[in-house]
């Protein structure tokens, strides 16, 4: 009778561990049973809040299950970022988020409550070209004509951005650095009280991403020089890029990404990529992000794991070198 209550037992045993080690994949068979979050660590209204919400639906409707965009700004997205970094890594909780708390906050901020490189790519939503505007005030009419005018006048011209450690101004920065000028830096809370006071004359130029600069182009009470990416924008094919008008491999794109807490299952990473990436290709939603000027991606969990690292090294090297400090 012993004997075959220890059979008993170890066949138990041994079930419960082939239960076990099957639960990555059962999870992600049945992922997803409840409501899934997408914190935003901005506010709402903005393009890094309107993408994710665009695949949220889709995502509701392919799966049947409540997604909801959860928005929580503040401290230049660390905030939201903590958030998730804290959250359980079972998938539920995700962080879809613009370049500063995944691959620029961790050299900027001396400390944060978070890791940035612990976070588990999904992918990349989209990007939009980041492009150089000036006040209707600003003499010159060309990106040359503008280098010229600011080496004749060092530290006189002005450029906005939406916050110290922003994209716009480290783009600024990156600007001063490859073109051998020296500009004023203003910064602001935020794209619209920037774009404001540019078009209003008190400040001289910005590097903005196209989404919000495009309508003050298009209206005329703004004009865009230069497009910052590789190459020409589809909606303003007439504009050059930053590179061809003088400055080669000048390079800067405002990006999206899509992450989850450290530790998340393989499997419901992938299967959050597949989905992700069959949203993305939706005609409409394709659509509603080319309106917005952003152009629509869907990469690997690899590739955008290798993406956000060069995009913390380019850029923790713009901070370090132009010795930028939060106040």
């Amino acid at each position: 009778m012993a004997i075959i209550k220890s059979a008993v037992a170890a066949a138990l045993l041994a079930a419960g561990i082939a239960v076990l080690g099957c639960r990555p994949s059962l999870a992600a068979e049945v992922y997803p049973s409840a409501t899934v979050t997408i914190v935003v660590p901005f506010p709402a209204g903005g393009t890094a809040d309107i993408l994710p919400r665009l695949v949220a639906n889709v995502l509701h409707a392919k799966w049947g299950q409540s997604v909801i965009i959860e928005n929580r700004p503040g401290a230049g997205g660390n905030i939201g970022a903590e958030y998730v970094a804290r959250a359980n890594p079972n998938g539920y909780t995700l962080l879809a988020s613009p370049p500063g708390p995944l691959a620029i906050n961790q050299t900027l901020y001396k400390q944060l409550a978070y890791d940035a490189t612990k976070f588990v790519p999904i992918t990349i939503l989209g990007s939009v070209p980041n492009v150089l505007i000036v006040s209707p005030k600003v003499e010159a009419r060309s990106f040359q004509a503008l280098i010229e005018q600011a080496k004749k006048n060092p530290g006189k011209i002005t450029f906005a951005s939406q916050g110290v450690g922003s994209t716009s101004h480290l783009t600024g920065h990156l600007f001063e650095m490859v073109a051998g000028i020296n500009l004023l830096h203003v910064p602001y809370k935020g794209t619209a009280p920037a774009l404001n006071d540019l078009i209003g004359g008190h400040v001289d130029l910005m590097f903005d991403n196209l989404a919000s600069s495009l309508s003050q182009h298009r209206a005329g009470t703004a004009k865009i020089l230069a497009v910052a990416s590789l190459t020409r924008s589809a909606v303003l094919p007439d504009i050059p890029t930053v590179a061809e008008s003088g400055l080669p491999g000048f390079h800067s794109v405002t990006w999206f990404g899509l992450v989850a807490p450290a530790n998340t299952p393989p499997a419901i990473v992938v299967k959050l990529n597949q989905i992700v990436v069959e949203a993305l290709r939706q005609p409409e939603v394709h659509k509603r992000f080319l309106e917005m000027a952003v152009e629509p991606l869907g990469d690997t969990p690899a590739e955008t794991a290798r993406f956000i690292k060069e995009e913390s090294a380019r850029w923790g090297e713009v901070i370090n070198t132009a010795n930028v400090k939060l106040d």
